[in-house]
């Protein structure tokens, strides 16, 4: 959409135009945005929709009509007015995500400072307010729109580049702004499950929000192939039909619950680690239709609770929080005014719920993922759905450093990553409950040789460097790395994209191999050194092999029958079917 050229449109569109902005005619609607990793949902993208049965429904001929007819300005504020008394009056949880056009701003003419006096009139805060910029607009680079940016950042506002790969200077644009989200263009998305070139694009974008501190959102996403493979390359957000269509009612927090990333058992030395069960206390709870005061009667008598589940049908749908009933009790006729009223009144959505057989390095990750203002202290548990009581956030971290320690105590000593126990008993557990894997054994090609030559201090830090790349291309929710001694690494998988990881950890490491060597060396493409038989012989250069079972869960019921599976695989790998060799699916 170019600011500069602007066709005429048709005189029936432009007259259909000036009923819907001098009426009003335009219902806001909201699309969820999605926590894809714990299902949470964050926050709403606020978009708009025409009369019914015109050809000014759809927010495309709609906002092309208004650019025809210089009135886009007016529009869009008109939308973002809408949009936010409609946001105030459902006051559903977690932030707003308002679309912003980059070429109005800083124009003459284009007003300044209604967005803020909107919020204030409505009482809603600035910080729950994300301005999307599309990159698919024209951006000034000259400073005027960056400073009209700066502006609405230093009222208290987010920031987000939309739409991102879709056109212009998006890098640009990301280094410039410094933005607090990052929304990937759908082109990326759409097939990310059978595109290997998307993958890798992705790939790149979450990387740079890591080091930026950047949160990335992937939109569009239509497919359960495309949810499961952005949640295993680590995509923290998402948005798209799948999650949720734009509708007139928001969507509750935890609506998509049921999309979130089930992880395996990290935990080393623990055939079934602790789970959010150990922290359950019996916690009182209120109904939907209770009146405050018995809300505030129960959090009188039970002083360590900070918040307060509100139940409908028996799950939880939301919470009361002490300090907010506190604050309306200390008005003047605070009590005598809503002592009666429905809790509904005080109801926040924005809370943390978890399955009593979640693990609980999975209810740490979600709480303090979280994008709130507060660290919840209080996590309510449930049963399929059902509300059973709360943990408090001490005993979760008390839980924590127990598991920590524990698993300290079975790490292997020189990466830290799981050791045999743990590797056993993950197999064994994920065998037993018949799940579909493929079991990654990785070791190093002339890596005896090497010790020899090097010294065993060279060749540790050879085996830490390699247990860092497996862990960091492999490691994942749906995945579980161990180190089971010497140079011997184990990476169970239970997704699809195995063989990628694997010729991605063996690149990795070739093009890393020279930091090893001496240059001579290097040069000769190896070393000269004792082999096992105890004969002088040429050695090449350090390589890594990986040998891959596929057992039939079926039929092979342990972890020593998968290593037995794998010595044929590992022997194959490091011959010349390798680097990356998968033995066909059997049992013993």
């Amino acid at each position: 959409m170019q600011a500069t050229l602007r066709a005429e449109p048709a005189p029936n569109l432009t007259s259909l135009l000036d009923q819907v902005i001098r009426n009003e005619s335009l219902t806001p609607v909201f699309q969820p945005v999605v926590d894809i990793q714990s299902g949470e949902v964050i926050g709403h993208e606020a978009l708009i929709r025409g009369p019914v049965n015109t050809p000014l429904h759809m927010p495309g001929p709609l906002f092309q009509t208004a650019m025809g007819a210089g009135r886009l300005s007016e529009l869009e504020l008109l939308c973002r007015r809408l949009a936010l008394q409609r946001f105030a009056e459902l006051n559903p949880a977690g932030k707003l995500f308002i679309n912003v056009n980059a070429s109005l701003l800083g124009l003459p003419g284009h007003p300044q400072g209604l967005t803020r006096e909107w919020l204030e009139e409505l009482d809603i805060p600035q910080e729950r307010i994300v301005i999307e910029l599309s990159e698919e607009h024209p951006f000034d680079h000259s400073g005027i729109t960056r400073a009209a940016v700066q502006h609405y950042r230093e009222m208290g506002f987010w920031i987000a580049i939309d739409d991102l790969g879709s056109g212009y200077s998006g890098l640009r644009l990301w280094s410039e702004l410094e933005p607090a989200y990052v929304k990937i263009d759908r082109h990326f998305v759409q097939g990310v499950d059978r595109d290997s070139v998307k993958r890798e694009f992705v790939k790149s974008i979450i990387n740079i929000g890591n080091s930026t501190g950047c949160r990335i959102v992937a939109e569009g996403i239509e497919t359960q192939g495309e949810l499961h493979t952005l949640q295993l390359l680590g995509v923290r957000y998402g948005q798209g039909f799948l999650l949720g269509k734009p509708e007139a009612l928001p969507v509750a927090a935890g609506a998509c619950r049921h999309i979130a990333m089930q992880p395996l058992d990290r935990t080393p030395g623990r055939q079934h680690t602790e789970t959010a069960s150990v922290l359950l206390r019996q916690a009182p709870a209120v109904a939907l239709d209770d009146p405050i005061a018995a809300a505030a009667e129960l959090l009188r008598q039970h002083p360590d609770l900070s918040v307060l589940p509100v139940l409908e049908d028996g799950q939880p749908v939301g919470v009361i929080r002490r300090n907010q009933l506190w604050e309306l009790y200390s008005t003047p006729y605070g009590r005598a005014l809503y002592d009666h009223k429905p809790v509904t009144r005080l109801l926040c959505t924005d809370f943390l719920a978890v399955d009593q057989t979640m693990p609980l390095e999975e209810v740490s990750r979600r709480l303090t993922g979280r994008d709130s203002q507060d660290l919840q202290q209080d996590i309510l548990i449930t049963q399929d759905g059902g509300y059973l009581g709360m943990g408090h956030l001490r005993d979760l971290l008390r839980s924590i450093t127990e598991l920590k320690i524990r698993s300290a105590r079975q790490a292997n000593p020189l990466t830290q990553l799981p050791g045999n126990v743990p590797v056993k008993d993950e197999l064994d557990r994920l065998l037993e409950g018949t799940c579909d894997i493929h079991v990654a054994y990785i070791d190093l090609n002339n890596f005896k040789a090497y010790n020899d030559r090097y010294g065993y201090a060279r060749g540790d830090q050879v085996i830490r460097q390699l247990g860092d790349m497996i862990d960091r291309h492999a490691g994942g929710p749906e995945s579980f790395v161990g180190h089971i001694g010497g140079d011997d690494f184990v990476v169970i998988f239970r997704h699809a994209l195995w063989r990628e990881i694997c010729e991605r950890i063996v690149e990795v490491f070739e093009h890393s191999v020279s930091e090893f060597y001496n240059p001579e060396h290097l040069e000769a493409g190896g070393i000269h050194a004792l082999d096992r038989q105890g004969k002088r012989q040429f050695h090449g250069l350090l390589s890594v092999s990986v040998g891959v079972v596929h057992p039939d869960p079926y039929r092979c019921s342990s972890s020593q029958e998968v290593a037995e599976l794998a010595a044929g695989a590992r022997k194959a790998a490091k011959g010349s079917l390798g680097p990356v060799y998968l033995s066909a699916r059997r049992a013993l």
